[in-house]
């Protein structure tokens, strides 16, 4: 009984917590998320594509964007370009035995990436040398950034240019970021809907 109730309790804590977080983040979010989409728009409209990438549970939300643009999103359109990088198991293990593991994105970015291009970045950590050095490679092939950030920034942060968008969650906790995140993405989706085949 005491389990229970201590079990219940808690659940009931976690979803208040994440309600709370998401209206605060939708009063400090909302222009941000409406100029990346408007960017991310714009980029596919040109012919332009979206790499995208982030470790551990931020790496799943990038996949899960990805699917979102090449396969659907609420409703059935023709694809869109969008790469994860997190997604060829055998090419990251490769580029990490032959080099450094935190260039696993940067080389895939050299290699991939366009002027007209935009890096979608997702990180729940501020200084990830793997995302860092992503955005640096992102900035030698004229690329733009959209990065789902959290913390104060950190090192990403500094590497945003005038034309790049940083979207920071209003939580330290894990599990409330990633929701966030979330979040973002699916707004991200349905705006890029909206805007390149409005119904």
């Amino acid at each position: 009984t005491h389990f229970r109730r201590t079990g219940l309790d808690r659940i009931r804590e976690n979803f208040t917590e994440s309600i709370q977080t998401k209206i605060a983040a939708a009063e400090v979010l909302s222009e941000s998320i409406q100029t990346a989409a408007q960017m991310l728009a714009i980029c596919l409209l040109n012919g332009n594509k979206i790499l995208t990438c982030g470790n551990g549970a931020s790496g799943a939300l990038a996949q899960l964007f990805v699917s979102h643009l090449m396969s659907r999103f609420e409703t059935a359109r023709p694809s869109l370009p969008a790469i994860a990088l997190t997604c060829d198991g055998n090419l990251m293990s490769s580029l990490s035995h032959f080099g450094k593991f935190e260039d696993v994105y940067a080389h895939q970015i050299r290699a991939l990436g366009q002027q007209g291009d935009i890096l979608l970045l997702i990180t729940t950590e501020e200084d990830n040398r793997e995302l860092i050095h992503a955005a640096e490679a992102a900035l030698s092939r004229d690329m733009t950034m959209v990065i789902l950030n959290t913390g104060d920034g950190g090192e990403l942060a500094g590497l945003l240019g005038p034309s790049d968008v940083e979207i920071r969650c209003p939580s330290a906790r894990f599990s409330r970021i990633l929701e966030i995140h979330l979040l973002v993405l699916n707004c991200l989706s349905d705006l890029i809907d909206q805007t390149l085949f409005p119904q």
